[in-house]
């Protein structure tokens, strides 16, 4: 079992920056790679980041691609988004998740509650 807890979000201004963080308990937390996802209202969730168990390799949407890194630390149960150059079409609810695959292709068993994003204009 693992237990996800975003935080870190907030209201920023164009141009901005974030870091979210996604705390994990559970033993085995580091066996797992790490998604982040967000939803703006309206709209279905998507992917914005992955990041491998080992975090040696890391996957992002393209909206997103050389604004935001994804990295984790797992001796501190703990992934990180790194957000720089936001935009106000970044704001929405950000959720992370655990799961297990492939090179990329993870299905996610765990997840989060989220945290807001907002990136005013």
């Amino acid at each position: 079992q693992v237990t996800l807890v975003e935080s870190g979000g907030g209201l920023v201004q164009t141009g901005g920056s974030l870091r979210l963080s996604c705390a994990a308990s559970g033993r085995t937390f580091s066996s797992y790679a790490v998604g982040w996802f967000r939803q703006a209202p309206g709209k279905e969730r998507e992917f914005v980041a992955a990041i491998s168990w080992s975090g040696g390799s890391t996957y992002y949407a393209d909206s997103v691609k050389g604004r935001f890194t994804i990295s984790r630390v797992n001796a501190k149960n703990t992934v990180f988004l790194q957000m720089n150059s936001l935009k106000p079409e970044d704001t929405a609810v950000y959720y992370c998740a655990a799961g297990r695959g492939i090179a990329g292709r993870y299905e996610y068993d765990y997840w989060g509650q989220g945290t807001q994003v907002t990136v005013s204009s």
